[in-house]
């Protein structure tokens, strides 16, 4: 089966008639890597599933804005990012919690859930990213999960490659510390 390839799904959204099946295919294409890319920011399954269904329905509504100026693929990460965050900050308004019960709580949270498979390092390692300031958080899944471009992320985030590869430096030495003093080797 041939894969179906963007200018298809753009063609498809943008002409009466054939948005249904240009939507079908944009999620078919694009619902596995945008969970995972949320589901990394926001940890919870459930959460994930929302940001994402928000993602596609703020895709939808805004396919005719689409200008073609970046990949469709940087477009969605956008959006989903932007969902994510926005997420994020909604959740925070109505915790009020301090930072170690927050990191227990988000401990809780890995522990408990279904969907993580993994050992004690793997475990600690997404405890640690999921205790960075969000937009290091971002940055830091977007590179060193989906190993996007420092170019792409640019456009993804709307900031400079310099400020993306500052908070990926950040960010890594804070995950390398968390990593040293919490995993028993």
């Amino acid at each position: 089966m041939q894969a179906i390839n963007d200018e298809d799904i753009l063609q498809w959204l943008k002409t009466p008639g054939s948005q249904e099946k240009g939507f079908r295919a944009l999620v078919a294409k694009y619902s596995e890597r945008l969970y995972w890319h949320i589901r990394k920011m926001v940890v919870d399954h459930e959460d994930a599933n929302d940001v994402l269904q928000n993602t596609f329905i703020k895709t939808y509504r805004g396919i005719g804005n689409f200008k073609g100026d970046s990949a469709l693929y940087t477009w969605l990460y956008r959006i989903a990012s932007n969902e994510g965050l926005t997420h994020l900050k909604k959740k925070q308004r109505k915790q009020t919690m301090d930072i170690d019960d927050e990191t227990l709580h988000l401990d809780n949270r890995l522990k408990s859930s279904t969907y993580f498979e993994g050992d004690q390092v793997q475990h600690v390692l997404q405890l640690a990213i999921a205790t960075l300031p969000e937009k290091q958080r971002v940055v830091f899944n977007l590179r060193y999960f989906e190993n996007m471009k420092y170019d792409d992320m640019s456009e993804v985030l709307e900031t400079s490659v310099g400020a993306l590869k500052a908070s990926y430096h950040h960010a890594k030495s804070k995950i390398e510390t968390f990593v040293k003093n919490n995993v028993q080797w």
